[in-house]
């Protein structure tokens, strides 16, 4: 699985140690982490919660990535950014259970979490504890067992009403503000990470274009 890792200009600082713990968990478990940033305050291109929701769609629905891992000083902005986009199921993960239970019933595709709120002494622990109560267990499987297949049902009814409410992802690049977009885009590391993991020659193409690329 291709794992995104986004992170937002106010958190930059933290952006190694949430990388390094991402990747202690679930490298072993025969995942790869792109880092699409930021990676340091300095940074040139940087990131806020909204962009952190657009890039997510791109990711997702061009599916150069399989989940994103992103998040923002409480979570609560880049998770409202990220559910705005189609296709994207963003949970608001702050503790283990919280992560065992969004991967258990609601097998969503990104993950937000507080990275200023909370976030205090063995704050690496905890994150390496909720990515592994996530990444680590089967997802989907329903909690408790017995609501399995009502909580999949649901799943699919909230996949079929997110798809009639939203525009395709496509639509959403062509009509989004195109300096937003650039902007969003235009990571150090994004164009090496993005075009050779892109499955969507459409949504490639028009980004190509904002990018004059």
């Amino acid at each position: 699985m291709k794992i995104a890792l986004i992170i937002e200009n106010s958190q930059a600082a933290k952006s190694d140690t949430v990388f390094n713990a991402l990747k202690t968990v679930t490298e072993p478990l025969g995942h790869t982490v792109h880092h699409y940033g930021m990676y340091t305050p300095e940074d040139k291109a940087s990131l806020t919660y909204v962009m952190n929701g657009l890039l997510a769609g791109i990711l997702l629905n061009s599916r150069a990535a399989d989940f994103v891992v992103t998040g923002c000083g409480t979570g609560m902005g880049s998770m409202l950014a990220c559910n705005a986009m189609p296709g994207v199921f963003c949970g608001l993960v702050i503790d283990p259970t919280d992560a065992f239970l969004f991967g258990q019933i609601n097998d969503g595709n990104c993950l937000s979490m507080p990275y200023a709120k909370g976030f205090g002494w063995a704050a690496e622990l905890n994150l390496q504890d909720c990515y592994r109560k996530l990444f680590e267990h089967e997802r989907g499987v329903g909690y408790p067992k017995e609501r399995a297949a009502i909580m999949a049902k649901n799943r699919g009814i909230l996949k079929d009403l997110k798809a009639a409410s939203c525009k395709d992802m496509l639509s959403v690049l062509k009509t989004v503000d195109q300096d937003l977009l650039k902007a969003t885009v235009s990571g150090e590391k994004f164009q090496e990470l993005f075009f050779p993991n892109c499955q969507d020659d459409a949504i490639a193409g028009h980004i190509r274009r904002v990018l004059g690329a």
